[in-house]
């Protein structure tokens, strides 16, 4: 998921790809809520396929924050197994 952190763009660095809009719009939300600014780039025709069609599923989509809340970005958006996960209880 995180990859190369040296890559800069618009005054951000590398956070992550991520396969769809759906994943890059659920990320940059959660960003946005803890109070870290996010850009989206997108790769190849991947904006104008979103922008017309309403999602992209075909293009990887970069997200960049500042280089300073890069750590705090990365703890937040830790991947959780969901197979380490407690099942709930549902029967109350």
């Amino acid at each position: 998921m995180f990859g190369d952190t040296t890559k800069e763009w618009r005054n951000g660095v590398f956070l992550c790809h991520t396969e769809s809009s759906f994943q890059a719009d659920l990320l940059e939300s959660k960003l946005r809520s803890e109070g870290i600014p996010c850009v989206k780039k997108y790769e190849g025709a991947s904006n104008f396929i979103e922008i017309a069609l309403g999602s992209n599923t075909s293009y990887a989509i970069d997200l960049y924050v500042p280089a300073e809340k890069l750590e705090d970005a990365r703890n937040i958006i830790v991947p959780v197994d969901l197979d380490d996960c407690e099942e709930a209880d549902f029967e109350k």
